[in-house]
């Protein structure tokens, strides 16, 4: 792939079999290695927002922050706006990528005040003249995540989790970003408060025109906020569509199994839904199956399931599976 004519001029972010493996030491003679992320590819257009989901320990952090170098990917190619990123080339495109951090508690500073931690990104990338203009921007930031300038003199602390986690937007929309990688951003908050959040992701994307992949672990959210969702496990990609299609014509066993257990408000329709629930455990990184890393817990398993690796292809337009068996 070249790095700008190839890519198509509508996609923001290209991710090619990106690999992020960690090296760990299972005695003390035994090093073997985590393959956290293990063959990943996806495309985000400019202005969209592709979910990605799966349960905790599926990779799908380590690739949102591999895209951004957070941690330096194993292998692959990471394409922005049909540049290829790398190492030397990473700190011109951090004014053009960023993160909201999972957890509002832990990400703040508690030394620092509010102006601070949102003027930090102002500070390092020098985007002020003078101490008044820093101020007014501060303040604009501050306004256009919902809190008011007041609260520029607090400290983190003397906030709610829904303050905090807008405060973390306000330092990632500080440098004017493109694209955002939002890692579970509402997961550590109360449900009436994830609403709040959700909603003013989605009023920043239609003001500003950001794109985002939003990583969570539950559907519901993703499939309100998000144009396309990609479902992760153990490190793979195992099915990738419209939002609307993979909730109506969910095609992967796993992403049956996810789907089946989304609450459904209406009672009668609970009662009459089957649900799929999956025998086993997850197996260990360390120790993968081999074949399917599904297989293990598949209803659907069959001998060549364990001597082969699917590949992810399209079975409709647009809507891309991982499994021998569609």
């Amino acid at each position: 792939m070249s790095n700008t004519n190839d890519a198509s001029p509508k996609k923001l972010i290209e991710v090619n079999n990106l690999q992020k493996h960690f090296v760990v030491k299972e005695d003390m003679f035994t090093k073997l290695p985590l393959k956290a992320v293990d063959g990943v590819s996806f495309s985000i257009d400019k202005g969209e927002t592709l979910g990605l989901v799966g349960e905790s320990g599926c990779g799908k952090t380590t690739v949102g922050r591999s895209i951004l170098f957070l941690e330096k990917p194993t292998g692959g190619e990471i394409y922005y706006d049909g540049n290829l990123i790398n190492e030397k080339n990473i700190y011109n495109y951090r004014k053009k990528m960023q993160i909201v951090f999972q957890d509002p508690y832990s990400s703040l500073n508690p030394r620092m005040t509010v102006a601070d931690i949102v003027g930090e990104p102002l500070d390092i990338h020098k985007l002020y003249k003078n101490k008044a203009e820093r101020e007014e921007r501060i303040a604009e930031l501050l306004q256009t995540v919902g809190l008011n300038s007041d609260h520029s003199r607090r400290y983190a602390h003397e906030f709610s989790g829904g303050q905090r986690q807008r405060i973390g937007i306000a330092r990632a929309l500080a440098v004017a970003p493109e694209f955002i990688v939002c890692d579970e951003p509402v997961s550590a908050l109360d449900v009436s408060i994830q609403a709040q959040i959700i909603n003013k992701f989605e009023e920043l994307q239609q003001k500003l025109g950001i794109t985002y992949l939003f990583i969570a672990h539950d559907l519901l959210v993703v499939q309100h906020i998000s144009q396309r969702i990609a479902v992760m496990y153990l490190g793979k990609i195992v099915e990738i569509a419209p939002a609307k299609e993979l909730i109506n014509n969910p095609i992967h066993p796993y992403t049956q199994s996810l789907i089946s257990a989304i609450p459904l408000p209406d009672p009668e329709s609970a009662r009459n839904r089957h649900r799929i629930v999956l025998e086993g455990d997850v197996p260990s990184p360390l120790h993968m199956p081999s074949g399917c890393s599904f297989r293990t817990r598949c209803r659907e398993c069959k001998i060549h399931c364990s001597q082969e690796i699917p590949e992810l292809k399209e079975v409709s337009p647009g809507h891309f599976v991982r499994c021998f068996e569609r």
